[in-house]
């Protein structure tokens, strides 16, 4: 069971800034972020605010001009390229606006690949699969190509992809922003139920405030500030 005490993600005075030519682009300054095990917590900003900087960055895919990152307790932030893939593949989990699920394997096999990667066996991880395709009412497209899905059954696969190794933070990119407004209320809520099953922390990036007062916590990027908003 996931420790209520740590945090399963801390951001500490993380600063990052672009060079364009001779002009040097600051996309945000000294934030501040923590997020704890059970927590959901909505991202919210105009676009071109840095929201997803700022999760590639709690992700360890991007690295911060300055600040540190923690997962679960771990400065993530002086580790090399092997040590970061390393913390991504047991403790993170991505969903992004876009499923990238695999053309030529089934919804089960998409679901199983990251845990056999992980050295799970067959076994585990066909059951694990199926247990979180039940979860999100896709038990009977579990044999279908991405191909033979609907979007919101597509994405849906990618969440359950995204759990399967069990990460204690999941972080998600405009997860249905490329849905119908129908299917993105239908499966955000099924997202929300899973990630509550879990017990996971999540980062959510999203341009639907509707969505975002469903999560526990909402915080604004603002001017390359965090501002607190809504609990």
């Amino acid at each position: 069971m996931n420790d209520p005490v740590t945090p399963a993600l801390e951001l500490r005075a993380i600063t990052r800034h672009y060079r364009q030519g001779e002009t040097e682009l600051e996309i945000f300054r000294s934030l501040d972020l923590t997020v704890y095990p059970g927590e959901m917590t909505a991202l919210v900003g105009q676009s071109g605010a840095g929201k997803s900087s700022l999760l590639h960055i709690a992700g360890l895919l991007e690295r911060p001009t300055a600040g540190e990152v923690f997962v679960a307790g771990q400065n993530c932030t002086a580790l090399d390229d092997a040590g970061r893939t390393e913390v991504r593949r047991i403790a993170i989990g991505f969903v992004y606006q876009f499923h990238h699920l695999l053309p030529e394997f089934s919804a089960e096999e998409n679901v199983m690949m990251p845990q056999l990667i992980a050295g799970v066996s067959r076994a585990a991880a066909r059951e694990r699969a199926n247990t979180l395709l039940d979860k999100l009412g896709l038990a009977p497209r579990a044999s279908h190509r991405p191909a033979e899905l609907s979007g919101g059954e597509q994405q849906r696969v990618a969440i359950a992809r995204a759990l399967a190794n069990r990460p204690l933070l999941l972080l998600a990119d405009e997860p249905t922003g490329n849905l119908d407004p129908e299917t993105s209320a239908h499966v955000h809520q099924q997202f929300l139920q899973l990630i509550a099953d879990e017990g996971l922390a999540a980062l959510m990036a999203t341009h639907n405030l509707q969505l975002a007062r469903q999560m526990h916590r909402l915080v604004r990027l603002e001017q390359g500030r965090l501002v607190e908003g809504e609990r």
